[in-house]
């Protein structure tokens, strides 16, 4: 691998410290940190501006099907993982993040930064400014969560992120306290990376102007410095919200979420 490449990959192995501690912290899949840093770094290393952001959201759907794992895990082990949930929700969230996969080569990069930054401050101020969903269902059936699931599969994939940043809020408002909403949502963050990952890698193979060493969208040197960072502190992340109040919680989530969202619309608009 060339030197100048070794020597850009290196910010990514902290942006992958950064990310693990989010995943584990917030059950987001490190997505909300790791797209922003991409969308950065793939063009400095020499990807066109117009698949630099298909290439950040692939490559990070790529490295949260690791920290999905690493985070659930971590979370279960503190009865943070609701099953029933997991059963009802994977397939549908799956389909929809393969759904959303495919279909994200139609979308320009700029459509795809608007998009991440709207939904990404929409769901920020409802964290930081809305009440807490009481802890009884609020009458949601299967189907509509089925729905709901399927949406977030698609969303998710277009983004590049874990599902988290809708599954946390839309579980929580089904019932689920936030603490087992943040850990259910990690192991989600698994149904939603694979299957966008594989889909960008397929929609992928035959654009041009993209980075050596990729499989279709997917940066393979970028995928492996980040989650080499990201594994290292997913476990961390996940003891600190087991002891972090929820307001407070609601409130770090949202506070990343509203700042990733004013650098990707910064960049769009630019």
């Amino acid at each position: 691998m060339p030197t100048d490449t070794l020597i850009s990959l290196a910010p990514l192995l902290g942006a992958g410290l950064a990310a693990g501690l989010v995943a584990g912290l917030l059950g987001v899949g490190g997505g909300i940190v790791l797209v922003p840093i991409l969308s950065l770094v793939l063009p400095a290393m020499g990807a066109d501006e117009t698949v630099s952001m298909h290439m950040a959201v692939a490559s990070s759907l790529a490295v949260i099907v690791v920290t999905s794992l690493v985070s659930a895990r971590a979370h279960a082990k503190r009865g943070g993982v609701d099953a029933d949930t997991v059963r009802l929700w994977a397939l549908p969230i799956a389909a929809g993040a393969l759904a959303g996969a495919l279909a994200a080569r139609y979308l320009s990069g700029d459509a795809l930064r608007v998009l991440f930054g709207v939904l990404a401050a929409a769901v920020g101020t409802r964290f930081l400014l809305g009440r807490s969903a009481p802890e009884a269902s609020l009458r949601w059936s299967r189907a509509a969560r089925r729905t709901a699931a399927t949406g977030i599969g698609v969303l998710s994939a277009w983004l590049g992120i874990g599902g988290g940043t809708f599954a946390v809020p839309a579980l929580h408002g089904t019932g689920l306290p936030m603490h087992r909403a943040v850990g259910t949502a990690a192991l989600l963050g698994f149904f939603v990376a694979l299957p966008g990952a594989i889909g960008f890698a397929i929609s992928g193979l035959d654009v041009e102007d993209r980075l050596a060493n990729s499989v279709g969208y997917l940066h393979l040197p970028a995928v492996l410095a980040l989650a080499t960072g990201a594994v290292l502190l997913v476990p961390l992340g996940a003891r600190l919200s087991h002891t972090l109040p929820q307001l407070k919680l609601r409130r770090v989530f949202g506070v990343f979420l509203l700042l990733s969202a004013a650098r990707m619309m910064s960049k769009a608009l630019a």
